[in-house]
């Protein structure tokens, strides 16, 4: 349960709280499970009346596993999903780079597996055991920014005050747009994303990016016997169909053995490649989509957001324990940093991927085969996909 502050609450507000959470995706439930845990005021709202059934982001990284381990759900987590031990980047059936996250350098060495809508179960339970809960089918309309508290309104005309208002309402944003926090960044174009049951002639303990002229294509298994098959593609459907899946995996993937048999689950999506001005203006502070959107190239998107979600969490704790606002200050200057770094991986990674002409298609291919000949080439991939890399170069 919220609990209400010590001193007497304006007429002209409902709530009064140190802290509003708007939006409880992973990214906002990691940070209300945070804010729990340290004792913090605070409520989480969201305009979705439950938890979507859709499975949308998959991958969750050996670093976000170190991450959220003080938040008590990484074992129900690990439990739920399935372990994966290689990457690799092939161009159709050849091989041009490989890398193990068995020699990570971290606790947890590999990377998981778990539908998005598994996490968030996961992540209410706990919310719930820590005695809170999500307000839903509460939209807001406006944030108003003030000196020493904001206003939070929602539609059903319930007015919020708090010290702080946290964004993790997603790319649209309206945390970021009534902050004046610019969003400028550009289109990658539309994606297909399907849950399948398939015949696949590849290892299930592999995550495959393959590289096409039409774009990228990911494919990972999931527990159930299930893959997730990620491909980026022009005009995708709305709801693709088996043959439109089949389609796809036949031009981009491997040129035999792939039978896709059942789709689970399927739909598009327009991906952006987005970053925030700042991630904090006045009393407002922004998070995972709500500050930075890319393309899935490497499965950073909810990593990033939920790493986040744990930074801040800390960083509120801190400033509102010592009416400070340095460690607000570090949080944004930080995490935008952190953001930048994997949203410059993930468009170069997109652009090496897409090559048009055959003869720079063909020296790509040549130079990243050479480069998987060298063991430290590959750590270095394999600890920059998992969030580990920090350690990694403390290491060396």
């Amino acid at each position: 349960m919220e609990r209400a502050n010590e001193h007497a609450k304006p007429k002209d507000v409902d709530i009064d709280v140190d802290v509003v959470i708007v939006g409880a995706g992973p990214a906002g439930l990691a940070l209300a499970i945070g804010l729990a845990m340290q004792g913090q005021d605070f409520v989480i709202v969201d305009a979705l009346p439950e938890i979507q059934q859709m499975s949308r982001a998959a991958v969750v990284h050996a670093g976000t596993l170190e991450a959220l381990e003080p938040l008590g759900v990484v074992s129900n987590m690990e439990e739920k999903g399935i372990r994966i031990d290689k990457f690799c980047v092939r161009d159709q059936e050849k091989v041009l780079f490989h890398a193990s996250f068995t020699n990570l350098n971290s606790t947890k060495q590999f990377l998981l597996m778990i539908p998005q809508d598994e996490t968030e179960a996961i992540l209410v339970s706990r919310l719930t055991e820590l005695g809170h809960h999500v307000r839903r089918s509460a939209t807001v309309t406006e944030v108003k920014n003030q000196d020493k508290s904001a206003i939070v309104q929602l539609q059903d005309g319930t007015r919020i005050q708090a010290k702080y208002v946290v964004g993790a309402d997603g790319e649209k944003s309206t945390v970021r747009r009534c902050a004046g926090i610019g969003f400028p960044g550009e289109t990658y174009g539309s994606f297909l994303l399907a849950d399948v049951r398939m015949d696949w002639p590849t290892t299930e303990d592999e995550v495959t990016l393959f590289f096409s002229m039409g774009g990228v294509l990911v494919v990972a298994p999931m527990s159930g016997r299930r893959y997730r098959v990620v491909a980026q593609l022009q005009n995708a459907p709305r709801s693709p169909s088996l043959r439109e899946v089949q389609v796809v995996m036949d031009s981009r993937g491997p040129r035999s053995g792939v039978r896709i048999k059942e789709i689970l689950w399927g739909s598009r999506f327009k991906v952006h490649h987005k970053l925030a001005d700042r991630f904090w203006a006045g009393r407002c502070l922004l998070l995972g989509d709500a500050a930075h959107v890319h393309s899935p190239a490497g499965g950073q998107g909810m990593n990033l957001g939920l790493r986040d979600a744990v930074a801040l969490s800390a960083a509120l704790s801190e400033a509102i324990a010592k009416n400070s606002s340095e460690p607000l200050e570090h949080y944004a200057e930080t995490r935008r940093a952190a953001a930048k770094e994997v949203l410059q991986m993930t468009h170069r990674l997109t652009a090496v991927a897409t090559l048009k002409h055959w003869s720079l298609r063909v020296l790509r291919n040549h130079v990243i085969r050479f480069v998987s000949l060298f063991p430290f080439v590959r750590r270095t991939v394999a600890n920059r996909l998992a969030g580990t890399m920090d350690k990694a170069s403390k290491n060396c």
